[in-house]
């Protein structure tokens, strides 16, 4: 196993990306802590789940834009595990419209819940990774935020504030053995695209981009994220790593 006695945080993991994470993290040895705001039901069975592979387990209601809450997860996973090895900074919201008619509402939370819920998680537990010379951060991003996307300028921006935040993380917290590293999904089947109002156009639009011409699925970004956060990945860091099929080609 890649990751065994390993600790990890896992930001959103009740659903799609997070949920796989989550499994993926423990199939492979890692104790988890997941976070969710409002899926409690679907938290806990992932968090069941996880105890049934013989691994320790923490679902932790969080809303990641609150600096203290985010502080309190972070607490809480020490106190079970004892020490945290891994971050995966992964929760995340979009909230769309164009920019002549965004509102700064709009505007304000997805760049609190995207750019600051990450900020947050980093802050608290980069000097526990600093401190232990060892550590593993990755933070999910998008393609959208190195191509930018009709509809999702504050999505966009803050995808691309996540890229320039994690290559600066990865210079300060490099000397100390610490890799931060970005993954950049392409479009993913979660929940968010399965309830989506436009779910047929969307697949279709996608799919003429994508050159593997099948759309990707949460385990296939749980897979890369596992990498990274293992040792097999530890001469790469500062990197942002495409997991879109060829879509962004």
């Amino acid at each position: 196993m890649l990751l065994e006695n390993r600790n990890a945080i896992v930001t959103g993991g009740s659903q799609g990306i997070g949920t796989a994470t989550s499994l993926e993290l423990a199939r492979e040895g890692a104790n988890v802590c997941l976070t969710y705001r409002r899926h409690e039901d679907e938290a806990l069975k992932v968090r069941d789940q996880i105890r049934e592979m013989g691994r320790k387990a923490l679902a932790v209601k969080c809303d990641i834009s609150s600096f203290d809450e985010a502080r309190q997860v972070v607490e809480a996973a020490l106190a079970e595990f004892g020490r945290i090895d891994i971050l995966v900074n992964n929760a995340g919201m979009n909230w769309d419209g164009v920019c002549w008619k965004m509102s700064e509402e709009q505007w304000d939370r997805v760049i609190e819940v995207n750019l600051k819920g990450y900020f947050n998680f980093v802050r608290h537990v980069a000097p526990l990774l600093k401190d232990q010379k060892y550590g593993k951060i990755i933070n999910i991003t998008s393609i959208n935020g190195l191509r930018g996307k009709f509809g999702q300028s504050n999505y966009s921006a803050s995808k691309a504030g996540i890229i320039g935040y994690t290559k600066a993380l990865a210079k300060e917290l490099g000397a100390f053995g610490v890799n931060v590293n970005a993954v950049a999904p392409g479009l993913i089947e979660t929940a968010m695209l399965k309830n989506a109002e436009a779910r047929d156009k969307i697949i279709e639009m996608a799919l003429a981009e994508i050159v593997l011409k099948r759309v990707g699925q949460p385990e296939d970004l749980a897979n890369m994220v596992a990498f990274l956060a293992s040792d097999k990945a530890r001469h790469v860091t500062g990197e942002v790593i495409k997991v879109d099929g060829g879509q962004y080609i």
